[in-house]
């Protein structure tokens, strides 16, 4: 029985390899499913501006990001149909400029002005009058608590006080003006400080705490630190979960994929990677689209963007757009101007940070 037993533990081991790496996705099955996915994707987001006159994270910031990652990674998208968004964004910003130079900002705060910004980046938007006047705002927003805080209660998007921080760490770095410089320099270090000590509890936290230490210029031994606690969540079938209480999910594994990537310097190629995208292809439905249950309380009128899922799908459309993006970052990048490059992900941060991951460094 000993040694049935051995050769059965043998044999496994050998297989293991094989078999992952047999089951690893291909590039034809990737890109079918990125283009798959891009038409609701984009249906949902001209929806938003036929109902909206507002910018919105789950309708535009993660769908552009999507369109943009697609384009570098070979994929035909429509300039023109981002550009329609960018002057979309600019305009709703330069609504509340006269806000922002009062240090009031609109509603959703830190969270909507950063996700704005950052989507006018991913489209290559020049700074301009109105982005000085929300950078004028976010040096200044929640200066006194040494970090950015989410003044909403809407997980998974806009409930983490990391992901407020991200996003703030990031628009500063891009469109911070000459004169704010030193003040932007002051605020970084401080809520570098409050990234290293303050523990992440969920993996909306850990996703962003490891892109904001990253993007904060924190050592690159932190980084590697914050990447390994978020591979470590990864669930058995591939995926991660919002919550330890829930089930693996298309927003949770898609933005924990495209953190690992683009902050922690995981390879696309590297099993935890792979394991990522076999679970999001399984998890595709028909109509190209993920399904995720929303977890916020409605507060907004309900309106139909063309996006499916009902009153889910304001969730599902981001879950769909973080989803799209870890895929498009699996297939081989191209030179392109058609709607920006996912590498500007990375503009202007700290190198030194950004080192590889591999998965055999977890213990």
């Amino acid at each position: 029985m000993s040694r049935l037993l051995f050769l059965v533990v043998l044999a496994s081991a050998l297989v293991g390899p094989l078999a992952a790496a047999e089951t690893a996705p291909t590039a034809q099955a990737i890109r079918a499913a990125v283009v798959k996915a891009l038409p609701l994707i984009r249906k949902g987001a001209r929806g938003h501006m036929a109902h909206r006159s507002c910018f919105a994270c789950h309708h535009q910031a993660i769908p552009i990001l999507a369109m943009t990652t697609a384009a570098a990674h070979g994929i035909s998208v429509d300039r023109q149909e981002i550009d329609t968004h960018l002057r979309f964004i600019a305009k709703f910003l330069d609504g509340h400029r006269s806000e922002y130079l009062k240090g009031r900002g609109q509603g959703g705060q830190v969270d909507t002005a950063g996700y704005a910004l950052w989507t006018l980046e991913m489209g290559g938007w020049k700074p301009d009058a109105t982005t000085a006047a929300v950078s004028a705002y976010l040096v200044q927003r929640d200066r006194g608590h040494g970090y950015w805080r989410a003044s909403s209660k809407r997980p998974p998007s806009e409930a983490s006080d990391f992901t407020a921080c991200y996003l703030a760490v990031r628009t500063l770095q891009v469109f911070g003006t000459p004169a704010q410089k030193t003040r932007i320099t002051q605020r970084i270090s401080t809520v570098r400080d409050w990234l290293l000590k303050t523990p992440a509890h969920d993996t909306e936290d850990r996703v962003f705490r490891l892109w904001a230490l990253e993007r904060a210029g924190a050592d690159a031994k932190d980084v590697r630190a914050a990447a390994r606690e978020l591979i470590r969540s990864q669930r058995p079938d591939g995926g991660w979960a919002q919550l330890d209480t829930l089930s693996s999910d298309a927003y949770a594994t898609g933005t924990a994929l495209v953190a690992l990537h683009e902050a922690g310097g995981l390879a696309t190629t590297d099993l935890v990677y792979r394991k990522g995208l076999r679970f999001l292809l399984t998890k595709q439905l028909p109509d190209g689209t993920w399904h995720v249950h929303s977890r916020s309380q409605p507060f907004q009128a309900y309106f139909e963007s063309g996006f499916p899922h009902g009153k889910d799908q304001f969730i599902s459309l981001a879950a769909s757009g973080w989803a799209t993006t870890a895929l498009a970052l699996a297939l081989p990048r191209v030179h392109t101007t058609a709607g920006g490059r996912a590498g500007d992900l990375s503009k202007e941060r700290p190198r030194a940070a950004r080192r590889a991951i591999p998965a055999r460094m977890i213990p």
